[in-house]
This record gives C-alpha cells, structure tokens and sequence, in this order.
C-alpha cells in the first residue's frame, strides 16, 4: 500500500493507554509517510519531558502550548497524525478536525488503567479522576470520530487502511467506519444515508445475488450496485425456516451461483438470519454483505455474524455462525418501515442501552428519540462484545438479555402473533424482575409503554412458556442460563434462576 496518496490527513485519537501511536505508526509505514505524533511534538517544542512542564506550569498551560503544536501538525501535507489524549478537548482543535478523517482507537477503562498506572503521566494518579476524566471524554472522542477501532494493534490498521483509505480520499462521503473484529475474520461496518455507495468489500467479477423479502425487495433491493439477480422469501417470521432455506439454495443453484460469488440480505432480521444461513451453508461456505433495513437489524442482529432457521420446538435451533464481508446500514431506509415495526426494533435498542449503561442509557433512559447516533452507539455495543468472545462461549451471552423468556413467548404462540421485538420486550421486564431491579423494570416499562410496546400478553400458557426456556439454545447443563441487569452497564451472564421464580415473572407478563 506504500505510495498511496492521501487527500486528507489519518488522524488517530483516543483516551490515554488506548495505543494511539502504535495504530498511527503502523498506518504511517505501511503508506509509506512520516507521523506526525503530537505528544513527541510537543515535547520537542518544550525543550523538556511534558510532565517537567506539566508539574511547573500547570494543566492550562500545557494546554495552551498542546494545542498551537496540534493545529501546526494538522495544517501540513496530507498524512497520518497521533493525538495526545487530552487535544480533542479543546474546540479549536475539534474544529480543524473535522476537515480529516478522525479515526477513534477504543480502549476498556481497565485496560487503559492497567496501561498507564504508576507511570509518570501526570493524569493517571488517581483512579477516582481517571475514571471520571474517562467517562467524560468518551463522547467528546465518539463525536470527533469518522471511523472507530475496537482496539490497537498492527493486524487491525492493515487489516483495516484501505477503509481508512476510503474515508481519508472522499470515496465514503458522509458516512462512518466501525471497524468489526472476531476470532474468525474483521469486516467494515458503514453507517450513514447512502451506504449503498459506500466501497464495496467483494469486487468484480464476484456477482451480487441479493436475498429480499417481498415488502422490502421493490424498495431497496434495485440499490445494490451491479445487481446480478434477486431471489425473494415471504415477510415475516413464519418464514424464517428450513423450507424457506432450500428455496433459496435451490434458487442459488438454478442461477449459478458459484463460491466465487457472494449473497446480499437486504432485509431486516429474518432476512439477515436466513440469507447469512443460506450463504454459510451453499457450497460449504460464500460470503454474505448484510444491508439492514429495520431497526432490529441495524442495531442487532445484523452484526456478530449469528445466521439461522427456526424449528417448531424453538427459535433459532438450526444455524451456523457466518461473519460477513461487510454491513452496510442506511439509516434513511427507516423512512418506510411501518410503525408498529419500528417500535419492535426499539426493544432492542432498549436492551442494548442497559448493557452499555454510560452515556448510550442516558440518552436512550432519558427517551431520547433513535438517531443515527444511537444506532451507531448499538452497532459499537455489540461488536465489543462480539470481539470479545465469537461463539457464546462468555461474555456474548448477555446479548441474550430479555431473550430466553422473549423465545418462548415465540415459540408458544407459534412465531405468529408477536413480532420479535414484542416479545423481546415482555422479556426484558421479566429478566428485570428476575434480576430485582425493581425501578429499573419500572422505567423499562414506561419506555416500552411509549414506544406502543406491550407489557402484558393475554392467553398465553404460562407454563408452556417456563418450559420452552428449557429448551433454550444456550443451555448446556439441567439449568437454563438467565441474563441480569442490576442496574444499566452490569449485566451478568449464566444466572440460575428458581423455577418458581421464572414462573411467577411470566405470570406478572402473562396476566
């Protein structure tokens, strides 16, 4: 990639011990261009270590000096720069920029912790501080971003320049990178009105064979680029099934489709997870670019690559895990979903928020209105906990949270008379009161309630739902593992539930 031409400047920022340099330095040698690292900078304009100045001078007027070295560094020749941790706090820095492609290296506050204590940075003393000083400059960094890494590393920043490229030339105009990783593969994540132009991950001669829905296909399914062919399914849940699945392998197979082509979903989360299934099954394996058009999708089930067919006996019981090549989520697509749609999605929104607490709760507890930054902020959610753990072997279960009791629901009333987000939502208030969160389940219930969400189902067999959790996917020993929420941003995976205990929160739903 070295000799690559760069219209605008790579900048790297992110909180202290995030390995800014590092993902900076990696970028810079492969494009075969100096960095401009602004700490070394800044160091070299004092004419001492920052912290001898730091400790003389004061906070203000390290700040001061930071910022005339950084503005300096991004008025030069287009090329990859280093920021310190504290630069994007000042707005004449945040202005400039905002004319390059800022690109946001996320660091755990433990990590960054363990990184930097007991070195002689003059802000990691205390933990107390570092802790606030963090939870203060995430969204400060979250807002600058054009593009965010999960994490440092040198595999990551060539695994993922040539879509820092895209956003550093103009070639992905108004949209933004996250950047997705796991055990078995990383893929770019762009979100924004007009993803479908975003750089395409599989170029020609490898054909575009989208997988659609019959409400969805007549509206987005023509803006895929270079459409090659389009093969349809019935809308709704109740199609989400093996029969459906051989229909679309058997159309795969009538029109050619060969290891060397690749399955478009343009769909919302049965389309995603039957088409994903389709693709990580047809020929042992192609790869699948998922377009998400609900807000399930685009802030759930698109991502993680979970791909899957529903049985009678329960919800998502055949399926593979299939990562894609690519997602590519345009917000503006919501503009047709109906209503009723729309508020199912929004139960997941409401999960996710209570596993990410922090400043994603705030905004969605506060009943703040979904924008394309709280779908992004879900899309980040989840791939950290993707990269985290692939399989469900750990931490991913707490993507389940509302889940267990949400599938039985499903699976009781035959996938037909709620949607998934409705159940998911029943489910939510009943792992709350399993958790003992007794105003949290309160305020969960008043954002359901005002999305148009139910709280209760009436009819449904109570005990027909405690047993259908028994038959939760996730289980692997006599007992069936819950997921809690104390409080938003601690959730807790693997919990043993009584079964009367079960029983009386599907009856509090259920009555």
């Amino acid at each position: 990639m070295e000799g690559a031409q760069l219209a605008r400047c790579l900048v790297f920022a992110g909180f202290m011990g995030a390995g800014k340099t590092t993902c900076a330095g990696e970028a810079a040698r492969l494009l075969g261009v100096p960095l401009r690292d602004t700490d070394a900078l800044l160091a070299e304009a004092l004419g001492e270590p920052i912290e001898a100045f730091w400790a003389r001078e004061g906070e203000a007027a390290f700040r001061d000096r930071e910022e005339q070295v950084v503005l300096e560094a991004l008025t030069g020749p287009a090329g990859v720069v280093s920021l310190g941790g504290g630069a994007l706090g000042s707005a004449r820095v945040r202005e400039a920029v905002g004319a390059h492609a800022v690109v946001l290296v996320e660091v755990g506050l433990e990590t960054a912790w363990s990184r930097v204590a007991g070195t002689a940075r003059p802000l990691a003393r205390d933990r107390g501080a570092f802790d606030a000083l963090y939870a203060e400059r995430e969204p400060v960094y979250g807002a600058a971003a054009d593009a965010v890494l999960p994490r440092s590393g040198s595999d990551i920043v060539r695994a993922a320049l040539p879509s820092l490229l895209a956003l550093a030339n103009g070639e992905a105009s108004g949209l933004r990178l996250l950047w997705a990783t796991s055990a078995s593969s990383d893929y770019p994540v762009w979100i924004g009105p007009g993803a479908l132009a975003a750089p395409w991950p599989l170029a020609p001669p490898s054909r575009r064979i989208v997988v659609s829905d019959a409400n969805v296909a007549d509206l987005y399914a023509g803006r895929v680029p270079d459409l090659a062919g389009l093969i349809e399914i019935g809308a709704g849940e109740e199609h989400k099934t093996l029969a459906s699945a051989e229909g679309v392998w058997r159309a795969l197979a009538a029109q050619g489709v060969t290891r060397a082509d690749h399955l478009v979903a343009v769909g919302g989360g049965v389309v995603g997870d039957l088409a994903g299934f389709c693709a990580a099954t047809y020929q042992r394996g192609i790869p699948v670019v998922q377009v998400p058009t609900t807000l399930v999708a685009q802030v759930d089930s698109a991502y993680g690559g979970k791909t899957g067919v529903d049985l009678p006996e329960a919800k998502n019981y055949v399926g593979a895990y299939h990562q894609p090549a690519a997602v590519l989520v345009d917000p503006e697509t919501l503009s047709t979903l109906p209503a009723p749609e729309f508020a199912a999605g929004y139960a997941e929104v409401v999960k996710t928020a209570l596993i990410a607490g922090g400043a994603l709760w705030d905004a969605v507890g506060a009943g703040d209105p979904v924008d394309e930054s709280v779908i992004r902020d879900c899309a980040r959610t989840k791939l950290g906990v993707v990269a985290e753990d692939e399989r469900d072997g750990g931490r991913r279960q707490v993507l389940n949270l509302g889940h267990t009791i949400g599938h039985a629901i499903e699976t009781v009333t035959g996938y037909a008379r709620l949607r998934h987000g409705e159940a998911v939502g029943l489910g939510l208030l009943a792992a709350l009161r399993l958790s003992g969160a007794e105003d949290l389940r309160e305020q969960v219930s008043g954002l359901l309630t005002a999305a148009g969400l139910p709280t209760h189902i009436d009819g449904v067999d109570v005990d027909a739902v405690v047993d259908a959790t028994a038959r939760d996917k996730k289980r692997v020993s006599e007992h069936v593992p819950f997921v809690v929420c104390e409080r938003p941003g601690d959730v807790r995976h693997g919990a043993q539930i009584a079964p009367g205990d079960v029983r009386a929160a599907v009856a509090e739903i259920a009555g």
